[in-house]
């Protein structure tokens, strides 16, 4: 999931983050096990309207599964996370991981702008706003 060299750079990535992507590879259950501590950093150095997606990757090996899908959904719903299940090789429900991960994103965002004082001002600032990914396959072994 990450080289520990690399842990003190990715929080400054948190900063101002407003949604985030948890990759795992349904193939190694190493990777889905270190997501609870990934959860934990995100928790601790971003906001805490902070949006977290948990996607398990390589559903194409469906020979070689290691995680069980009822296994991530049930991690998924203790801590509050979005799921998906993906395929990066054909494709499958990749767009749809990222577009669910920006309606949330947009969702929390109009909510926490509906409950400030000025919230028309922040709706208005949004609108033609640029969002910044950041590809983290960096900080992956």
């Amino acid at each position: 999931m990450g080289v520990s060299r690399y842990r003190a750079v990715t929080s400054a990535y948190y900063r101002g983050a407003l949604g985030s992507m948890l990759v795992y590879d349904i193939s190694k259950r190493q990777s889905f096990d270190s997501l609870a501590r990934w959860v934990e950093e995100l928790r601790a150095n971003a906001d805490n309207s902070i949006v977290i997606m948990l996607v398990g990757n390589k559903a194409d090996l469906v020979d070689q599964r290691a995680v069980p899908t009822e296994d991530a959904v049930e991690f998924a719903k203790e801590q509050g996370l979005f799921f998906a299940e993906t395929s990066a090789l054909s494709g499958d429900n990749v767009d749809k991981a990222f577009f669910k991960l920006l309606e949330e994103i947009y969702g929390a965002m109009c909510k926490k702008s509906l409950e400030s004082a000025n919230g028309a001002e922040h709706l208005t600032a949004l609108k033609g706003s640029k969002i910044d990914v950041i590809a983290g396959s960096d900080f992956e072994t």
